[in-house]
């Protein structure tokens, strides 16, 4: 972050500038070590945030593996911040608290990283630096300062999809942008204090809602970070929950219905019928990239027709019915306007069909109460989250589309990065983007088209700010048949202080196991050009 616009925030909040320029409290002053400088942190204030707890850890120790993607990992000596903007009442009685971690590592290496978040927050997240695991060794071990927020509230059970916070006004304005400022501020604050200089770089990364972080603090602070990494962004998540929610109708026309005539959507399509709509779509579109490899590069150039696998006599394993092929068509087109034009980008044809599609939109329920993405957390923030008030009895089975998108114009304003006038953050930062083909409840050519937008609205060639890859065969923040192991840290630091602007992400993934492949940044794609195809220079993008 340029010093200037950190002294003028700083000042807009109470920070003394001899605090920001590392003149630190006298009990610092005379600390003789660093563990010592950790703990004298202990009740200071930064910024509006008290540092509740300022605990020393040693080189070697084990960090437990957290929910779902964060593994055991070994642990630098770093100083570790526990702190807090303090506590409010609010909405119906609920107790509100803004905190955040921050970890400071001994062997710091001038760098300060704010890490996102993931769903809906309201979880105390580590701040390791490892985009949900993605990274090895993570942000912490390289060196860099980690912070990392719950955005100003408590989910309950931490249960990080729950979104019912979002009947208090501050704490929806939390979420959406404000504690992004706040914790910047504060947290920044305390490393210029504990090291006694500001970061000489600021980044921030994320994936899912951290992805959408990202992008807002792109728009929204556009001085703040040198760099920014946004993976898999739920970018515009209030606009887009209508669009999940609206599949329900389009599967619930064709699915059985249970004891209690709930419509059971997962028995909409076999696993047969997935594998035979992904075996076709490979079929038709693996080997445009010269190479059948199970991968699809050519996302844009893959045209598909699920009306082509409908059967000829009785259904089989071997092609759908016609209302099957008629309802995934429209879950891939999306819905359209009255005058029949889309409302939102379509999903690309891609090999996660078979797999990840049915954990989007199908789920495994045996009943209509069902499991899927889309009618768990897909219609609970549109109930709780994208409309204004929430409605939780909201029915996905009379929504209308239209009536929709206006209710949820508000929390759209406070919540979703869809700016495209970049000229600041353009000027002197850079943003890398990537999102998996097959994460289908975020559709990548929605992104090619906020792409488009902004490359129109900003001044120059986006090109020299901003660059997105779009991984073929994963799914949200990794998974699937893909190379989802790629280091986009490492990018975006070369691209910031050495200038060198990624063409291509070097890619890896167990689903193939020994190969590397580039993932080429958008619009380009990855051509085989021949030789072993398990080697980078056996591909260009074109």
């Amino acid at each position: 972050m340029r010093l200037s616009t950190f002294m003028a925030a700083a000042a807009g909040v109470g920070l003394s500038v001899p605090l920001l320029l590392g003149e630190a409290p006298a009990a610092e002053l005379d600390a003789n070590s660093t563990e010592t400088s950790c703990r004298n942190l202990e009740g200071s204030t930064f910024a509006g945030a008290t540092a509740l707890s300022a605990e020393f850890i040693a080189d070697g120790a084990k960090a437990e593996a957290f929910q779902d993607y964060e593994a055991e990992t070994r642990l630098p000596e770093h100083c570790l911040i526990q702190a807090s903007f303090g506590s409010r009442t609010g909405y119906d009685g609920r107790k509100f608290e803004l905190r955040f971690e921050l970890r400071m590592p001994a062997d710091w290496n001038g760098r300060f990283l704010f890490e996102g978040g993931g769903y809906m927050d309201g979880v105390d997240w580590p701040a390791y630096g490892s985009l949900f695991g993605m990274l090895s060794p993570n942000a912490l071990d390289r060196g860099f300062a980690v912070v990392r927020t719950n955005s100003g509230h408590d989910s309950p059970d931490g249960n990080a999809m729950d979104g019912s916070f979002s009947y208090d006004q501050q704490a929806k304005l939390d979420y959406g942008f404000n504690a992004l400022e706040k914790v910047t501020l504060s947290a920044k604050s305390m490393v210029s204090s504990y090291y006694g200089q500001s970061p000489d770089y600021s980044y921030f990364a994320g994936c899912s809602n951290g992805g959408r972080q990202a992008m807002l603090v792109s728009q929204r602070y556009p001085d703040y970070f040198d760099g920014v990494v946004s993976g898999d962004p739920s970018f515009n998540i209030s606009r887009l929950a209508p669009r999940l929610v609206w599949n329900i109708q389009v599967l619930a026309d064709i699915a059985p219905k249970d004891s209690s005539g709930r419509p059971i959507l997962s028995k909409t399509f076999s696993d047969n019928d997935l594998k035979t709509i992904a075996g076709a779509v490979k079929s038709k579109c693996d080997a445009r990239d010269g190479l059948e490899d199970g991968l699809i590069n050519d996302i844009a150039g893959c045209a598909f027709d699920p009306a082509t696998l409908v059967c000829k006599g009785a259904k089989n394993d071997r092609c759908i019915s016609p209302g099957q092929a008629d309802a995934f068509k429209k879950i891939m087109i999306g819905p359209l306007n009255s005058d029949g034009e889309p409302l939102y980008s379509p999903l690309p044809y891609d090999t996660g069909i078979d797999g990840i599609w049915r954990f989007t939109f199908l789920g495994s329920s045996e009943t209509g109460e069902g499991n899927s993405f889309v009618e768990t957390a897909g219609l609970h923030t549109l109930r709780y989250h994208s409309l204004t008030p929430p409605d939780p009895d909201f029915d996905p089975m009379t929504m209308e589309i239209g009536e929709t998108l206006k209710d949820i114009r508000e929390t759209q304003a406070l919540n979703d990065a869809e700016a495209v006038n970049m000229s600041t953050f353009a000027k002197d930062s850079k943003l890398i983007i990537y999102n998996g083909v097959s994460d289908f409840a975020l559709s990548v050519f929605e992104l090619a088209h906020w792409y488009e937008k902004a490359d129109e609205a900003t001044p120059g060639d986006i090109r020299e700010w901003a660059r997105m890859f779009f991984v073929p065969g994963m799914g949200h923040c990794g998974g699937g048949f893909a190379t989802d192991k790629f280091d986009p840290l490492t990018a975006i630091v070369n691209w910031v202080e050495e200038d060198k602007a990624p063409d291509f992400l070097t890619a890896q993934g167990d689903s193939l196991p020994n190969a590397k492949r580039p993932v080429c940044a958008w619009p380009k794609v990855a051509h085989y050009q021949g030789g072993p195809a398990n080697k980078m220079n056996s591909f260009k993008c074109e």
